[in-house]
């Protein structure tokens, strides 16, 4: 695709209007307020934006300042909402759309798709552009609300010379965490100065890390009839043990994930744990100092272990008809495959339509950038990033992340920590 300025003008609009050449439904330029977060995302967001208006003529896209992050974004929403001042269309982030769906449905201030979708053919439309667990994304209590645009679930970054060295494999990671964190001793055993490997969730912005290690056994954070944490019991117990032998057995530092991420690219970490967004940053770290590729994330529970997905979806909040016509055009447009091929090569990301990965547009990529392709192979294993009833995810992740760093750093044991993370999430959640 060519991404190109809009260069239609207003009166180029006026006049196609006019001649009665405007597409039936939509107003002459319907304007679309969006705000989506992370000002990085602009460099897909826009061109895509431009590209869209070339081949919409009638449709102006105007961005909202973006917000720092899905956090403030969040907070942004539901302050407009009650000043009545909602962009037209959000960027959603996964773990947070059913908070934003439980308090903006009952003021009909968010748009149920279902209507647009069974317009398009409906689960024959879904079917054919994303998977079952694509579309779930934008799911909450069963209606569909959002469209996945950004998908990212964590993947392993390995020095291959240091895996090798160890006797390892780099092409053929362990598929288990016991046999990541067995690997990871041998590497530190090479030189006390490096570290076996790093799975900084201890530093992590957010809970996707710690999600990914209750989900890979199986687990979930919430029991829906109790609304009370879901891994209180071995599930819960094994991913702090799991966190304290990262240190203990696979030798990692504890650092911030930009330190490990630095780390990693001097050749002083065997491997790490993070984003597949992370692959360009983390190439250029590398440079030639070591090979290095890239593996799926390990299940300890093969049947039903997954990843928690982490990114976007578009959601709908205009309840103008027009505007929202105009907007599901968009929608699907920014969740398409042309679209996605786009946002896939700039960032890395898993490409969330299924038509995006054919000889059309990535296949070709994949195959001259297997760092990148690695993401997309765990597409089948994403689950919803999560959140927790009552709106204060943020402020609990925090508060877990603190009781984690107890446990790594040795100061209390796994089944403290655990008690710990129980009652205070329990009790956040109760508020």
């Amino acid at each position: 695709m060519n991404i190109t300025r809009r260069t239609a003008t207003g009166g180029l609009v006026l006049s196609l209007a006019l001649a009665g050449l405007a597409r039936p439904g939509f107003a002459a330029d319907v304007t679309l307020e969006v705000l989506y977060n992370l000002p990085g995302f602009t460099k897909f967001h826009q061109p895509l934006a431009d590209e869209f208006m070339k081949k919409n003529p009638d449709i102006k896209i105007n961005f909202l300042a973006p917000a720092p992050g899905y956090n403030e974004g969040q907070q942004q929403v539901l302050r407009s909402a009650v000043t009545g001042n909602l962009p037209d269309v959000y960027f959603s982030g996964y773990n947070l759309t059913a908070e934003l769906v439980h308090t903006l449905a009952p003021r009909k201030q968010i748009t149920d798709l279902g209507p647009f979708i069974q317009a398009e053919g409906g689960q024959a439309f879904l079917d054919k552009n994303y998977s079952p667990k694509m579309a779930a994304l934008g799911q909450v209590d069963g209606k569909q609300y959002g469209l996945p645009v950004n998908a990212s679930s964590p993947i392993i970054y390995v020095n291959a010379d240091l895996v090798k060295k160890a006797g390892g494999d780099p092409e053929n990671m362990p598929k288990s965490f016991k046999e990541l964190v067995a690997l990871a001793a041998k590497i530190h055993a090479l030189d006390p100065k490096i570290a076996g490997m790093g799975y900084d969730i201890n530093g992590w912005p957010d809970d996707w890390l710690w999600q990914s290690l209750i989900f890979q056994q199986g687990g979930t954070l919430v029991d829906t009839a109790t609304k009370k944490v879901a891994f209180d019991n071995e599930i819960g117990l094994n991913a702090l043990k799991l966190a304290r032998q990262f240190v203990t057995e696979g030798g990692q530092t504890l650092l911030d994930w930009d330190q490990s991420r630095q780390q990693f690219g001097a050749g002083l970490t065997g491997f790490i744990f993070s984003t597949p967004a992370h692959v360009q940053t983390i190439e250029s770290l590398v440079g030639d100092r070591f090979k290095l590729v890239t593996a799926t994330f390990p299940l300890d529970n093969k049947e039903k272990g997954g990843v928690p997905t982490g990114g976007n979806s578009a959601v709908i909040l205009t309840q103008d008809k027009a505007k929202q016509d105009a907007a599901w055009k968009y929608l699907k447009w920014i969740t398409g495959p042309e679209a996605q091929n786009v946002i896939v090569r700039i960032t890395g990301y898993l490409p969330t339509n299924k038509l995006a990965t054919g000889p059309d547009f990535l296949a070709p990529y994949y195959a001259e950038h297997p760092n990148v392709k690695t993401a997309s192979l765990q597409a089948d294993r994403s689950l919803p990033w999560a959140g927790y009833p009552g709106g204060d995810s943020v402020r609990i992740w925090r508060t877990q992340r603190d009781i984690i760093g107890t446990v790594m750093r040795g100061e209390v044991t796994p089944e403290a920590g655990l008690k710990q993370i129980v009652e205070q999430t329990n009790a956040l959640m109760s508020k």
